[in-house]
């Protein structure tokens, strides 16, 4: 398998993995974006869930403030914004400056290592998923497959993990509310299932994360399935003994692949080789 590529695109952070095997032809793309929690970086994310398996270019995506854009090498900056407001300041604006920001690092990437745009793959995990959902709502870009990991799949729930961690409770404005209703997800369904052709999605669910994100898994599978020709073509892996993180603290750097996250990683590879073939 190649090394890792790394650098920044159209000003975005970036690891490459190069297909772990012989590809005839332009190869197709897996583009991810990584959590805030552990792994929170796009070079520790693409070390837990390499997805070597799936013959493709594995494109991993720094989130806004994390990785090479991290403030004084830390996550301080992150955790700042989401104690001063965790809808305005954190996750409304880092999903959409990621979901704004990724075409034209898609195009420089594309120019640089030659692979098909026509068959690529989104994947996200926790509010790296949030960004990959807003890729399959808005619908400008073609998706040939999509798989989730503990997604962020809607903004009020993730307000109650950061209310839980702060122990006091968010002051809702009628503009935090209207960021809110656009990063749900289940809300949102319609959007997604108007793809034609309709994107295959898988939604990885720990059965330790957080409860509102458990729920909130199985209410945008049902959501999404019911509009769907192929029911099959959505599906939710409970994964036993997966909490919300797939890497130890602090996630930052590269680290060895842990077991649970190895079981992560097989089950997005099998749907990701099924649906790029």
């Amino acid at each position: 398998m190649g090394e890792p590529v790394t650098g920044t695109a159209a000003g975005v952070p970036f690891t490459v993995l190069p297909p772990s095997a012989e590809v005839s032809g332009p190869a197709p793309v897996v583009v991810a974006w990584h959590m805030i929690d552990a792994p929170r970086t796009d070079a520790a994310f693409a070390a837990a869930l390499p997805l070597a398996g799936v013959p493709a270019w594995r494109v991993y995506l720094g989130m806004p403030l994390c990785g090479a854009r991290m403030v004084d090498g830390s996550m301080d900056a992150v955790v700042e914004r989401a104690v001063r407001d965790a809808v305005l300041a954190y996750a409304d604006p880092f999903v959409r400056q990621a979901a704004l920001e990724f075409p034209a690092a898609l195009a420089e990437l594309r120019e640089r290592f030659g692979f098909d745009t026509s068959r690529m793959a989104v994947v996200g995990g926790s509010l790296g998923g949030a960004v990959a959902l807003t890729i399959l709502a808005t619908r400008e870009i073609p998706v040939r497959a999509a798989a989730l990991v503990n997604p962020a799949v809607r903004a009020r729930s993730l307000v109650g993990v950061v209310e839980t961690m702060l122990e006091q409770p968010y002051t809702w404005t009628d503009e935090a509310n209207q960021a809110a209703d656009q990063l749900d997800f289940v809300a949102r369904s319609g959007e997604i299932s108007a793809r034609e052709p309709q994107v295959p999605l898988l939604v990885v669910s720990g059965e330790e994360d957080f409860p509102a994100f458990r729920a909130d898994a199985d209410e945008l599978v049902d959501a999404v399935r019911a509009r769907y020709a192929v029911s099959e073509d959505v599906r939710l892996r409970r994964l036993p003994g997966l909490a919300h993180p797939l890497a130890e603290d602090p996630g930052i750097d590269p680290a060895p692949q842990l077991p649970i996250a190895k079981l992560a990683d097989e089950a997005v590879t099998e749907w990701l080789e099924r649906h790029l073939r």
